[in-house]
């Protein structure tokens, strides 16, 4: 089943008679886990009442350009950078002639003008229309743009013609876009990826752990397998679910979190350690709880766990090694001598200093780094940053 998690998109219905399949195609993403909102024309509103779509999208519908409850905010300027998708369907002749010439007078035009969304258009018109040499005109120009047109189909229309122009089915329209968005960047890679903090343990009570919550390797292993990639996720324990195509191993201490990277390493292309391992464990564990009593302090040996890092670039030469480094401070710097002391191909570092992109928060921003290059990746959720990442990854291996 395709999975539209974490993906928002905008429908934008327009004034024609196909205006009535917007709600199934809203009901078929709503069903794939996307977050949907609508944006109606005027004169869609003729067609199907935007109660309807509000019930079946969940959310609020957009219809005004200008509109006093979220100008201060800039509105439809934030509803641009929030759709990772737009469909506008039905589209009718009117509305292909307004994107085509950039026109900008009414909410939805202002949108596609505004945004970087991957679009899609599913036009609906008398097949005259439809092969009319303006329209055609428009729509190559905006094939030349890449946008992505789905039909329109052969059939009978309302009218009575028979011939192109029918607006394509949800059915139809769902699965394309699905086929189409899903990139399989990573398709026939194998991919292992750690996550969360490790645990170890002082006591059957006690142990020495750290803040991470695993969001950003839980995000690239989703984000992994929707670029078509096989995923092993080896987990520490973190309060987080995963993707049931997700092979997901979980783990405690990072002796278990290495056993089990050396278990799938032999068969993985990349390796990302995205976990916050930790360095230090007791030396000696206490097989009973350590009691309080009559004690103003207790020490505690450590010893220096097994660098996974470093185990993973020397042993398996073959597989492409990503590192994660999490700094408070020099963030680049630090990192870049990770990137040579673990002689690793690419390193990704983040300043947790910075609450709202630190542990157990939704969004990051990073640094990409590796022996030629560095790139920044400004703040953005972390699913986003998750693609951009194996976009790079791709690009370098």
């Amino acid at each position: 089943m395709p999975d539209f998690k974490n993906i928002n998109i905008l429908i934008c219905v327009t004034g024609g008679i196909a205006a009535y399949k917007s709600a199934e195609i809203i009901r078929l993403f709503k069903k794939d886990s996307a977050d949907v909102r609508v944006v109606m024309t005027e004169a869609a509103k003729e067609f199907i009442t935007p109660l309807t779509l509000q019930a079946v999208s969940g959310n609020e519908i957009h219809d005004a350009l200008i509109d006093q409850r979220s100008e201060l905010a800039m509105g439809h300027i934030e509803l641009a950078k929030w759709a990772d998708i737009i469909l506008i369907a039905p589209c009718t002749a009117d509305s292909l002639s307004k994107i085509t010439h950039g026109r900008a007078d009414d909410l939805m035009g202002a949108l596609i003008l505004a945004s970087e969304a991957k679009t899609y258009i599913a036009p609906a018109m008398n097949t005259n229309m439809w092969m009319d040499s303006a329209t055609q005109s428009n729509f190559n120009k905006l094939l030349d743009r890449d946008i992505n047109f789905i039909g329109p189909a052969f059939g009978e229309q309302a009218c009575g013609d028979i011939g192109p122009g029918r607006m394509e089915e949800p059915t139809t329209i769902h699965k394309y876009i699905s086929d189409t968005y899903h990139n399989k960047l990573l398709s026939g890679l194998t991919l292992t990826i750690t996550a969360g903090p490790t645990r170890e343990q002082i006591d059957p009570v006690r142990y020495i752990s750290n803040n991470s919550s695993g969001k950003m390797g839980y995000s690239l292993a989703e984000e992994a397998i929707k670029y078509g990639a096989t995923v092993n996720l080896i987990s520490g324990p973190v309060a987080l679910s995963a993707n049931q195509d997700i092979n997901l191993i979980k783990v405690n201490s990072a002796d278990e979190m290495l056993d089990s990277v050396n278990k799938y390493m032999p068969n993985s292309d990349i390796f990302i350690g995205c976990a916050a391992v930790v360095d230090f464990k007791p030396e000696n564990y206490s097989d009973t709880k350590i009691k309080k009593e009559n004690k103003t302090e207790i020490d505690i040996k450590l010893r220096k766990n097994e660098d996974i890092l470093k185990e993973v670039s020397k042993n398996y030469p073959n597989s492409y090694c990503v590192g994660f480094a999490a700094e408070t401070s020099n963030v680049v710097n630090y990192a870049k001598e990770k990137l040579v002391s673990k002689n690793l191909d690419m390193i990704v570092s983040n300043d947790i200093s910075n609450k709202s992109i630190g542990f157990d928060a939704d969004y990051n921003e990073v640094n990409v780094i590796t022996k030629d290059s560095s790139i920044f990746l400004e703040r953005d959720k972390k699913f986003n940053i998750a693609k951009k990442i194996l976009e790079i990854i791709k690009t370098n291996i």
